[in-house]
């Protein structure tokens, strides 16, 4: 892991500001004078910015390896995504977050010293949040010696399962100090993050947050054979805090205030949707919704989410969120997995107006959306529901996760047509009906990270064998495929203690909660 040395920060309008271009965030201090210490308050807010930044790019490549996503044959095909004929050059998610680590550590060590205990529980949550996420991706990582700075600069590598269970004491201890710690009134801007109407400061939202990855990270261990004994107690004990997980409407979000400008619009519509002239972005041309995501969405009836998640084929209209060809399910054409041709562009489906429609620079980045944390109930209710008191059934919580999906996807009278779905008599979309309430569920948490959280989706996919994705039709048949990242070659070269990978272990050395 590299030492970071300079600490950015950044303001917009006096407070707050991001984007994916660093010399906007930065705020370098003179190399020859390194006395001086970052504001811990920009520090915070320019973190919170760069994680979501950060995972435009990773959830990318988990909305193409969890087979909601592909590429259209206008652009070259891609090798490397869709016959997974990848290196430790590529997908380098490593270096990005471990940098971004070190500023959440920042905020860690001098919030106090700097009389703003306030932001210490914030950044423990964020700090365990992205823990999990790089060991989802890459198993074993720094941590005990991690984040050290000079007195650990080649620090040992963690045994994954240990980490994970560090962070749940890393969770309670940030919820100890965000109930200790209010933020004062005068100094919340900087939390850029909300969670429906508990905005800038709530203590109430940081500790739904971390009652919620406590949450992601316990069910991602569900499958492993004896491990209810531990998740069990840990369950109860969040039933006892009292707070609750990330409840309807309160999506986790993330906005610095994205203007129409360069490097500052909302990273995932600046790279698929318009520059700030107003003009279509190039790069829109390359993702499509996969075919087989819009065969499970019409299985069901399901047009009213699909007109959401993708646009017909030929894209947007100059009017913001319609699309050029009559919305029509016919128009709606979906590209098979991996096609290395035949599927250009102009003759498909475009990511939809849910996330990309004219004008909508400024929406925000989601870490954690309410259907997931519905979802993740849902399936701990079902599991665990006879020892741990949940409020609701299992299946109140999979039809709340429902009606929030549609809800976050914008679809109109989301809730009565909500109700359709859930009534219909279909198999993995009416409760009743289902024959495998599991299967209903990650179905339909699948559905719900189409366009929000791609990386997620492809760790559920590893974990849950479902839904049953088509191989790409760019590998070889039968190929197998990635179960983990390479470690970056970055990594490789600055630190001896990385562990030595061969050249199959991304397809053979599943992470410890991967059981088949």
């Amino acid at each position: 892991m590299k030492l970071k040395v300079v600490l950015f920060a950044a303001t917009l309008a006096g407070v707050v500001g991001t984007g994916c271009k660093k010399s906007w965030l930065d705020v370098n201090k003179d190399p020859n004078n390194i006395t001086g210490q970052a504001s811990v308050s920009l520090v915070f807010t320019n973190a919170l910015a760069t994680t979501v930044a950060n995972e435009v790019d990773q959830n990318e490549l988990g909305s193409y390896w969890s087979g909601q996503w592909t590429q259209s044959s206008s652009y070259i095909f891609s090798a490397t995504t869709f016959a997974y004929q990848f290196t430790n050059s590529n997908f380098n998610y490593f270096d990005p977050i471990f940098d971004n680590l070190e500023d959440y550590q920042y905020v860690i060590d001098k919030s106090e010293a700097t009389s703003q205990p306030y932001f210490k529980g914030p950044a423990q949550v964020m700090k365990a949040y992205l823990f999990q996420k790089l060991v989802d991706m890459y198993g074993d990582v720094p941590f005990n010696e991690a984040l050290k700075g000079t007195a650990k600069l080649f620090p040992k590598y963690d045994d994954q399962k240990a980490v994970y269970e560090s962070l749940i004491p890393l969770l309670d201890s940030a919820i100890a100090n965000l109930k200790a710690n209010a933020f004062a009134s005068s100094n919340t801007a900087p939390d850029i993050s909300t969670a429906g109407s508990l905005g800038a400061g709530s203590r109430t939202k940081w500790i739904k947050f971390a009652n919620t990855v406590k949450l992601r990270i316990l069910i991602r261990q569900s499958r492993i054979s004896g491990r209810d004994a531990y998740i069990v107690p840990q369950l109860q004990k969040i039933i006892q805090e009292g707070t609750g997980f990330l409840d309807a409407g309160q999506d986790m979000a993330v906005n610095p205030g994205y203007l129409q400008t360069t490097g500052k619009q909302n990273p995932m519509f600046d790279r698929w949707g318009y520059n700030p002239a107003g003009s279509k972005q190039s790069l829109g041309r390359y993702p499509r919704p996969t075919k087989y995501l819009f065969d499970v969405l019409k299985a069901t009836n399901d047009t009213f989410r699909l007109k959401r998640i993708a646009y017909a084929k030929g894209g947007e209209s100059g009017t913001s969120g319609v699309s050029t060809a009559p919305e029509i399910v016919d128009n709606y054409v979906g590209v098979p997995y991996g096609a290395p041709s035949g599927y250009t562009a102009p003759s498909t489906s475009y990511i939809g107006p849910s996330v990309i429609a004219k004008g909508k620079y400024n929406n925000p980045l989601y870490l954690i959306t309410a259907a997931e944390s519905l979802f993740l109930q849902a399936e701990a209710a079902y599991r665990y529901g006879a020892q741990v008191t949940f409020p609701m059934t299992a299946k109140d919580y999979y039809e709340a996760g429902v009606r929030e999906s549609f809800r976050l996807l914008g679809v109109p009278s989301a809730s009565a047509r909500a109700t359709e779905l859930l009534t219909s008599g279909k198999d993995n979309a009416d409760w009743t009906a289902s024959t495998d309430k599991l299967h209903a569920i990650w179905t339909q948490k699948w559905l719900a990270l189409v366009n929000f959280g791609g990386m997620e989706a492809w760790t559920e996919y590893r974990r849950t064998n479902y839904p049953q994705i088509p191989e790409s039709a760019g590998a070889a048949a039968g190929a197998a495929v990635p179960v983990r990242l390479y470690y970056p070659n970055t990594e490789v070269g600055a630190n001896s203690n990385t562990p030595k990978q061969a050249t199959d272990v991304v397809f053979k050395n599943r992470l410890f909660w991967d059981v088949d």
